[in-house]
């Protein structure tokens, strides 16, 4: 019996994905063995993700084992991942996708109203939209699992947390969610909700067949990789608040997505349809680069050194 070696960081929402992907992969009949570690992303955890510098921040030393076979695969959260793998890795498998959406989670009603209402999140996504639809609203940089954070909301850090609802349901705190944001505001970061698989190209190849037909959902992956076709045109990272989330219409991709400035001012959004990802998402990305969108990533780069 085949043994596949997973690698994770140690976080238990890290833990729990590749969990999700061990218990698909034994019940083919492999054995599986978890590698955690932690990343650079896990280790700093009093500078904001923008400031550290987007590229791998929670990858690389994932990356590293899988490229020196000490790990088979590597298991992510798919918004964590960067928009260009370096050369010899390739996500080989995209889960179901879990809820899409930001919640605001909290002990206390929350009042989206209330101009002394602090909320706390370290996306600059998450920053901009508030910026722009509820621009009274006090933010707060907040990182660390989510466990910490809601230990820190819980000490009075914030009133809430503005996280990922997947994330949130994964770790049994629905009971903590106030508010559901709507898509229609706050359109979620490429991959959120979905758990994506890397590998190197040394990995044995009946090992990627199996782990590609017993984790990958080829709805899903068809518009993850026009999310993905976009954020690379865009040469997007974690620290860059752009947007795109893809749904399906019979065999027809539909990408809505769009970038914001990072103060919230300038938000812009259009959708685009096909059926080839890899052209969708480029299509998406010409439009809103055409639109003002160049000059918003200029700034925004500008403005992160």
């Amino acid at each position: 019996m085949k043994t596949i070696r997973i690698g994770t960081r140690k976080s238990k929402l890290a833990v729990w994905q590749a969990d999700y992907v061990a218990n698909l992969l034994e019940s083919d009949g492999f054995t599986t063995e978890k590698v955690l570690i932690e990343t650079k992303g896990d280790k700093i955890q009093d500078v904001a993700i923008a400031k550290i510098g987007s590229k791998g921040v929670f990858t690389e030393e994932l990356e590293a084992m899988l490229e020196s076979g000490e790990v088979d695969i590597a298991v992510h959260s798919a918004k964590d991942l960067q928009s260009s793998l370096p050369g010899g890795f390739e996500i080989i498998a995209f889960s179901e996708r879990a809820f899409i959406e930001d919640v605001i989670v909290s002990e206390k009603a929350i009042d989206l109203t209330s101009k002394s209402l602090v909320l706390g999140t370290s996306s600059t996504r998450r920053i901009a939209a508030l910026k722009h639809f509820y621009p009274h609203i006090q933010t707060v940089d907040m990182r660390g699992n989510l466990q910490t954070r809601i230990a820190k909301m819980q000490s009075g850090v914030c009133d809430g947390l503005v996280l990922a609802h997947a994330g949130v349901h994964r770790m049994n705190y629905d009971h903590l969610i106030k508010v559901k944001l709507p898509v229609s505001e706050f359109i979620p970061p490429v991959g959120q909700g979905c758990i994506a698989v890397e590998a190197h190209q040394n990995l044995d190849t009946d090992k990627k067949s199996h782990i590609y037909h017993k984790v990958n959902n080829a709805v899903v992956e068809k518009q993850l990789r026009a999310e993905r076709a976009y954020l690379k045109k865009l040469e997007g990272g974690c620290s860059i608040p752009v947007f795109a989330f893809a749904t399906m219409s019979e065999d027809k991709i539909l990408l809505k997505g769009g970038i914001f400035s990072l103060d919230g001012k300038i938000r812009i959004i259009h959708e685009v349809t096909g059926s080839n990802s890899e052209e969708v998402g480029i299509s998406l990305a010409d439009h809103v680069l055409g639109n003002g969108g160049l000059e918003v990533l200029r700034e925004i780069k500008k403005r992160l050194g």
